[in-house]
């Protein structure tokens, strides 16, 4: 049986890592893989994390199993991070939530539990989406439909055409929408279109399906919560999927959430049944070392004042990074307007080079970034900015 199946092509993301992993140049950049570089090029574990790490290897009890919706207290103090303590949808008991292997993992079982809900329900994902959604969802058994989205010409949000999609929408149709710091273009919806949004959703009976991988990454914790809790209030029913790999540097942990808000606390218990039962089925219980490492943070005072300082500065300095490669490239001499990247949020923006000036750079100077010129601002630092800018130049005046 074996013998008749095909190769498959390997994930880019993956190839272009492997690549730069052989690669010997001395200077050698990668602008491509999504995780969170200090100013040394390392991906480094927070302060926070060590000392949760090293509360728990003297203070954990046993290694036995857990249940398919993981810690209890971890789901309690994860709900209160992402909707704020005093939300009316937990104070009425309306959200139920399971720990889950990373926040892929909250996106797969969010697709099961929408498939067993209903088989017409479609989710609409934004055009450009992270290369992941569609794999992910459609992987259950979803229609998918895409709504446009960033604009490759201004560098901005396409809103009215995104509107404009989302009305062909149907009801009972889900809406994935990026919480926070956009991947991969780093172009957020501001307040006033979160409301424009919510405002169609409800006129057309559709869905919120938010997925918030970076929350405390763009502009601060509770600011990058803002869609997340204003759909919360709004809407009887929705779907929401974070992630602990970024914000906490928990990366290899596969540490996530999927929090299912519904209409009234019986339906959530419904639903969270149904929720449970999946998960039962698919991978039977979340690991629990990052959930346990988060729950030590959330629940000490002094951690979480640590961890959020440790966060700020991990955010002001991916904003600073975009404001001095502005600045470099504006001196650089480099024909073009590249201020759009100091306006985005989070890691990721699309450079705005074609695919042939992306291998070029890859060939010639040893800087990694996918296809598509979407590169990981934080993959930057002091050492490398002049290399990348000099580079840059160098390929762009030869087109």
């Amino acid at each position: 049986m074996f013998e008749h199946l095909q190769p498959l092509p390997q994930d880019p993301i993956l190839s272009m890592f492997a690549g730069y992993t052989a690669d010997t140049h001395p200077h050698k950049l990668d602008l491509g893989i999504g995780v969170y570089k200090d100013e040394q090029g390392c991906t480094p574990i927070m302060r926070a994390v060590k000392e949760a790490e090293s509360r728990l290897l003297t203070t954990e009890q046993s290694k036995s199993y857990t249940a398919p919706a993981g810690s209890a207290v971890y789901n309690q103090l994860a709900s209160a991070l992402v909707f704020g303590p005093d939300h009316p949808a937990l104070r009425d008991q309306r959200i139920v939530s399971a720990q889950t292997p990373g926040g892929c993992g909250a996106l797969r079982m969010a697709a099961e539990f929408i498939h067993g809900c209903s088989q017409e329900s479609r989710v609409w994902v934004s055009m450009p989406t992270w290369a992941n959604h569609i794999p992910l969802l459609a992987g259950a058994g979803l229609e998918i439909a895409e709504y446009p989205y960033y604009d490759y010409t201004t560098k901005g949000i396409q809103f009215e055409a995104m509107l404009q999609a989302l009305e062909q929408a149907s009801a009972g149709d889900f809406i994935l929408l990026h919480g926070c710091c956009h991947n991969p273009s780093g172009a957020d919806l501001n307040q006033e279109q979160w409301l424009a949004v919510a405002d169609l959703m409800t006129c057309k009976g559709l869905i919120p399906f938010v997925d918030m991988a970076y929350q405390g990454l763009g502009n601060g914790l509770d600011q990058d919560a803002f869609g997340v809790r204003l759909l919360a209030e709004r809407f009887p029913e929705m779907l929401v999927a974070t992630s602990c790999s970024k914000n906490f540097g928990l990366y290899r942990e596969r540490t996530g959430t999927l929090f299912i808000v519904a209409n009234c606390s019986a339906d959530a218990q419904t639903a969270g049944s149904q929720l449970f039962s999946k998960i039962r089925s698919h991978y039977s219980m979340p690991p629990a070392h990052g959930a346990a490492i988060v729950e030590t943070i959330l629940s000490d005072t002094g951690l979480t004042t640590s961890w959020e300082c440790e966060l700020a500065s991990m955010r002001e300095r991916i904003q600073g990074l975009r404001q001095q490669l502005v600045a470099a490239i504006e001196a650089s001499g480099i024909d073009g307007d590249f201020t759009f990247i100091q306006h985005q949020s989070g890691m990721f923006s699309f450079l705005g080079i074609t695919p042939k000036q992306v291998e070029q750079l890859r060939q010639d100077y040893s800087i990694y970034m996918i296809n598509s010129s979407r590169m990981n601002i934080a993959g930057l630092n002091q050492g490398s900015m002049d290399y990348f800018v000099s580079a840059l130049a160098e390929v762009l005046s030869a087109r």
